[in-house]
């Protein structure tokens, strides 16, 4: 809870990402009550109010994956609204003035869109989840240790990790007002 609030407030692409691994953390948990509270709350050094509070968060999180039939794969539409709004901003930046670098920055991975697009085998999604399905993809290979596609996973990094850190920063600006898109048009 306390750390998807920072991750909100200072970088919406590591809220999603985050979100994604609670998922998917959730979902190893079996969603059970006891297993969230002594292997994601008890460890906290909190008092038992607070640890209530943690414990409910997560309950929230695992009824609504419930609720929209998530249990087993996928992810929360919250998620899912929150990169289509990226997208939008994309779509925005790749058109005016103020996305000159952005453009620049995503042009470098656009020759790669059609083979991540066939890797992760959904013709209907937008480039911008596409990317993020391959850093969530990159992310969990590293947690898990492989040693394998290594030049896959600098790939990624090095391509991905750029276009998504500036949409991330740039949805930031827009978000607090610092920014402009409709300036000199």
């Amino acid at each position: 809870m306390d750390i998807a609030q920072s991750k909100r407030k200072e970088n919406i692409a590591e809220y999603i990402l985050y979100l994604w691994q609670l998922e998917d953390l959730l979902r190893a948990l079996q969603f059970s009550p006891e297993a969230i509270y002594s292997q994601l709350v008890a460890p906290r050094e909190v008092d038992e109010e607070q640890k209530h509070i943690y414990l409910l968060w997560y309950m929230d999180i695992v009824n609504l994956l419930r609720k929209e039939g998530k249990e087993e794969t996928g992810h929360l539409e919250h998620t899912l609204h929150l990169i289509a709004d990226m997208h939008n901003l994309h779509l925005q930046l790749m058109h005016h003035p103020i996305g000159e670098h952005y453009r620049k920055t995503f042009a470098a991975l656009m020759p790669q869109l059609p083979r991540l697009r066939q890797m992760v085998q959904k013709e209907e999604i937008s480039d911008t989840e596409i990317a993020f399905r391959a850093l969530y993809a990159t992310m969990l290979y590293r947690i898990k240790g492989g040693d394998k596609g290594g030049e896959a996973i600098k790939d990624t990094i090095e391509l991905i990790s750029p276009v998504v850190g500036e949409l991330a920063a740039m949805y930031g600006k827009v978000e607090r007002g610092e920014v402009d898109l409709f300036k000199d048009m």
